[in-house]
């Protein structure tokens, strides 16, 4: 028995640790930009942390090809028929290409009216303009990569992914010194250095799996064809969670459209602090993408109490990095946040988010980890259900009222994490009560 439960243990921190460093390495990615951006002025990290929350947008979009590639590949896996999981990688990366162009064109030309209606300040509005113009060159590459990305992360491969990302943030940290202050006989180009380092980074990151899959070193043989039946089974899993993700980062736009209301030193903290905050996401990530893989692969083998069992042991692992990572959040806020920034009160604003918010932090794993595993067993019109009813009900809503009556932004953090709790309450029920055993993918 003992010998099961090790290998258990291997085979889901085998997926989790190097999904959650990839994570991680995402993030650090966008922290990158925001330190060194970070120098020159409060007004550049607003700029930069608004334009990465604008296309959060797009990232919205990216959930229907995650669940819909996981949720098809993983239990194609499980049954070992991955000349249909090959068929379901070739028919997604065409589609990823078609949904990008017109993403493409809505967001370089409808970057200004973004910030303008975040009614930010114009300089804040001039810079920001300029870098998500930048940035939405690399949405195909991006879409392209995520496909391939969710595609090895299903089959349990996430030690590769993990490998690209650290050579590509390498180069986006020596591209970012050259790019943003000039350096090696580069111009400077300040914020909008820091979106032109990010764009290659993807082209490259792109290339590198594209050799992969025509050299045939991924578990999937290169195909031209385009199936619509594998289509539309991906589409019926992954559009709820998009129609949720997309509500949600508007919701949130809405949050941040409070905030900004304060000062342009707030929304700076407020963007810091996400920032940080997603470090402690991180292990979080990892677990999730853990938990839809193996739920996906469970039921593909026909072995759901299996799934169940990998799940929880996953919730277990994620609740105690998480819980361990709110020590910092909460005890020492300043230390971390000086590393972004040297203005006296966003370091202030951005401290009170995180101390607010790493009360909520073993919560959050149940949504991560909940979450991850009830899309993967393809029940992700649940999840949208308890999602945006919690969002709306328990966060925006009270937010907006709260800061009105109170006039202080800490009640709307409290309302923030009121939600944190909420859902994962009834995440908790849903995956308890064990209906997503019945759903067909």
């Amino acid at each position: 028995m003992l010998s099961i439960n090790k290998a258990k243990h291997k085979k889901i921190l085998s997926i989790s640790l190097p999904a959650a460093f990839n994570s991680l390495l995402d993030m650090l990615q966008v922290i990158t930009d925001l330190i060194m951006v970070g120098t020159i002025s409060a007004v550049a990290v607003a700029s930069v942390g608004l334009g990465l929350q604008a296309l959060m947008f797009v990232f919205s979009v990216l959930t229907v090809l995650q669940v819909g590639t996981n949720a098809l590949i993983s239990r194609f896996y499980g049954a070992k028929r991955m000349n249909q999981g090959s068929l379901a990688l070739a028919t997604l990366l065409r589609f990823a290409f078609l949904l990008s162009v017109p993403m493409t064109l809505f967001w370089y030309f409808g970057s200004r009216g973004f910030y303008g209606w975040m009614g930010v300040a114009s300089e804040v509005q001039d810079l920001g303009t300029a870098y998500v113009s930048i940035l939405t060159l690399m949405i195909p590459f991006i879409l392209l990569k995520y496909v391939f990305v969710t595609a090895l992360n299903a089959t349990g491969d996430t030690t590769t992914p993990m490998y690209v990302k650290i050579a590509s943030i390498v180069l986006n940290v020596s591209l970012n010194y050259m790019l943003i202050f000039g350096n090696f006989g580069f111009p400077a180009m300040g914020v909008s250095g820091a979106a032109v380092a990010t764009v290659i980074v993807n082209v490259l990151e792109l290339g590198v799996y594209v050799w992969l899959y025509v050299k045939r070193k991924t578990p999937f043989t290169p195909r031209w064809y385009f199936s619509k039946s594998l289509l539309d089974r991906a589409l019926k899993v992954g559009l709820p969670a998009t129609y949720e993700r997309t509500l949600t980062v508007t919701s949130f736009m809405l949050f941040t459209y409070i905030i900004a209301n304060y000062s342009t030193e707030a929304l700076a903290g407020y963007q810091i602090g996400l920032r940080i905050e997603g470090l402690a996401f991180m292990p979080g990530i990892g677990f999730t993408i853990a938990a839809m893989a193996l739920m996906g692969q469970g039921l593909g083998a026909k072995k759901p109490e299996q799934a169940r069992e990998d799940v929880l042991l996953v919730l277990k692992y994620a609740i105690g990095l998480m819980f361990f990572l709110s020590f910092f959040m909460i005890f020492m806020p300043e230390y971390i946040v000086a590393y972004f920034t040297n203005d006296a009160k966003t370091i202030e604003q951005a401290s009170l988010y995180l101390q607010i918010v790493g009360l909520s932090q073993i919560p959050l794993a149940f949504n991560f980890v909940l979450s991850g595993a009830l899309r993967g067993a393809g029940d992700s019109k649940r999840t949208l259900r308890i999602n945006l009813s919690s969002l709306w009900l328990v966060r925006i809503i009270p937010a907006f009222v709260l800061s009105w009556i109170f006039h202080d932004i800490m009640w709307v953090y409290i309302a923030m994490i009121s939600d944190t709790f909420v859902k994962a309450l009834f995440l908790w029920r849903a995956f308890d009560k064990g209906e997503w055993k019945k759903i067909e993918v």
